[in-house]
């Protein structure tokens, strides 16, 4: 391979992950004829079809995977090269890709994204907002923001700041259907669920121990941002974290329901993958998170 091939490489990593050939225009801005001949160009070169491609999807040939790990292997070693001269000179810049939970990345993490780029102007900000686990090295994300333990011991995690998780609901839905007075009610109760389950089990710490509850759910849902609005509207009680909703507890929107029973800690942490050289534009994107949450938290006797 050659210098000039880097473009096609990249390319092709970035149609896999994507998906498609369309969704990989788009991200990198390019037109799907670029993208198409760069593809192309890679085949003849190779003499080998890297991708089946139907109108609906796309796989991996054999020959395919092989090159694709290969190629991952090439950008990163690229990408380690470009950042060790980065960081020789000092400067902060190139393409920061991060991934955060859909309302703390709109509520918390956006707008430190916009302080951190108008002190480091030659930063690129990719902000990846969902509730799913993402996967770092196959999406080829540098850094996520996550709450809770860490499940992958090949990921190093930073803790930034602390958290926790309360019951809320609104006002409407207390005037309606009255407050639970213990865990053990809240089976009785409407419940909001995140995830896939129907069924999920809330665990909480109260006068009388640790206590396990399952509750059955209203409404189910996979975001968060939906849960809080759900919870806002009267749909139910909600189990969320106090970032997300301290603004509409403190406005009288939501009230918290069980005070007496805390939830597990489920501290913020930022997660980025080990066993390789930490670009600069990460170290310094984490510290600046970690100063600046910390700083926001004041909830300690919520």
């Amino acid at each position: 391979m050659l210098i000039d091939d880097l473009p096609a490489l990249e390319t092709f990593s970035i149609v896999v992950a994507a998906g498609s050939l369309s969704a990989a225009a788009r991200e990198q801005d390019l037109s799907l004829s670029v993208i198409s001949k760069r593809l192309a160009h890679l085949e003849a070169r190779l003499g080998v079809r890297l991708l089946h491609r139907t109108t609906r999807r796309q796989t991996l040939t054999d020959e395919g995977a092989l090159f694709h790990a290969q190629v991952l292997r090439i950008l990163a070693e690229v990408d380690l090269a470009e950042t060790l001269m980065q960081d020789r000179r000092g400067t902060v810049s190139g393409l920061l890709r991060v991934t955060a939970p859909g309302e703390i990345g709109r509520l918390r993490i956006a707008p430190l994204v916009a302080e951190f780029r108008r002190r480091h102007p030659q930063v690129c900000v990719q902000l990846i907002l969902t509730d799913t686990v993402v996967d770092l090295l196959a999406h080829e994300i540098d850094v996520a923001v996550r709450i809770g333990s860490l499940a992958d011991s090949s990921m190093i995690a930073r803790e930034l700041a602390p958290n926790r998780r309360v019951l809320c609901a609104s006002p409407a839905y207390v005037a309606e259907c009255g407050l639970p007075v213990h865990p053990g009610e809240l089976h009785a109760h409407r419940c909001i669920v995140m995830g896939e389950q129907l069924q999920a089990e809330w665990r909480f710490d109260g006068l009388d121990g640790p206590i396990a509850v399952e509750v059955a759910a209203a409404v189910l849902t996979n975001d968060g941002g939906a849960a809080r609005m759900l919870a806002l509207d009267g749909a139910g009680i909600a189990l969320k974290s106090i970032w997300d909703v301290a603004s509409d507890l403190e406005a009288g929107r939501l009230v918290r329901v069980l005070p007496a029973y805390a939830a597990p800690a489920a501290p913020l942490h930022a997660v980025y993958p080990g066993g390789r050289h930490l670009a600069l534009r990460v170290r310094t994107f984490v510290d600046f998170m970690r100063e600046h949450l910390q700083a926001a938290w004041r909830w300690d006797e919520s």
